[in-house]
């Protein structure tokens, strides 16, 4: 299992690639984000998302993903069509640290979303994980990788994430130090917006 560094300001094209290779192979990565590290993979191999819920000790039935897209018509394929409120909403505050929650499409894998018809989907405003999705060509799953810390919830050095998750992943890419809190969640299926978990994005900027 490797460690690579790609610029977050300039992606190298070679490097991007490679990852994308990797991910139609079925890897499993880490990668860095806006807020946090989080670990993902290719939304449409199996076996891959089967290997995140060992991971994070969680059931598939029960696995609550995200994925990532890299623009708003990429996420317009995997959502049934909503408000244009909403669609407002969204626009104002991608690329950015939110995880909006959506009614799914029928375009999303079940594994993803078992028992629910909705979805979380996230555009960061970070260079490495959008030019990877644009490069795969379909959303990557992103899930928050936590620390058993006390103090810090979530390791921000991708040399100590390297260190501990070498031998259960197949790549970790280093982008740089991560932020040390999560996304804010926006529930925007119901007739009113609800924040499920406020985080370091702040909606009010936008409303």
């Amino acid at each position: 299992m490797s460690l690579i560094q790609i610029n977050p300001d300039n992606p190298q094209e070679h490097k991007i690639q490679e990852v994308a290779n990797l991910l139609r192979k079925g890897a499993v990565i880490i990668y860095p984000t806006d807020s946090v590290y989080a670990i993902g993979c290719d939304i449409f191999n199996h076996k891959a998302l089967e290997r995140i819920c060992k991971i994070k000790g969680v059931k598939p039935e029960k696995a609550q993903f995200s994925f990532i897209c890299h623009d708003l018509s990429n996420i317009a394929e995997y959502t049934r069509q909503f408000d244009n409120s909403i669609f407002k909403l969204i626009k104002k505050c991608v690329p950015g640290p939110f995880t909006f929650i959506l009614n799914s499409s029928a375009k999303v894998p079940k594994l993803i979303q078992p028992k629910k018809k909705t979805v979380g989907i996230r555009i960061p405003n970070n260079h490495i994980p959008l030019k990877i999705v644009e490069a795969l060509g379909n959303p990557i799953l992103t899930t928050s990788i936590k620390d058993d810390d006390e103090v810090l919830e979530y390791t921000t050095d991708p040399e100590l994430i390297h260190e501990r998750y070498e031998h259960v992943v197949d790549l970790v890419i280093d982008g740089g130090f991560g932020q040390n809190e999560a996304t804010t969640v926006i529930d925007c299926t119901g007739s009113e917006i609800e924040i499920l978990r406020q985080g370091l994005g702040n909606l009010d900027e936008y409303l």
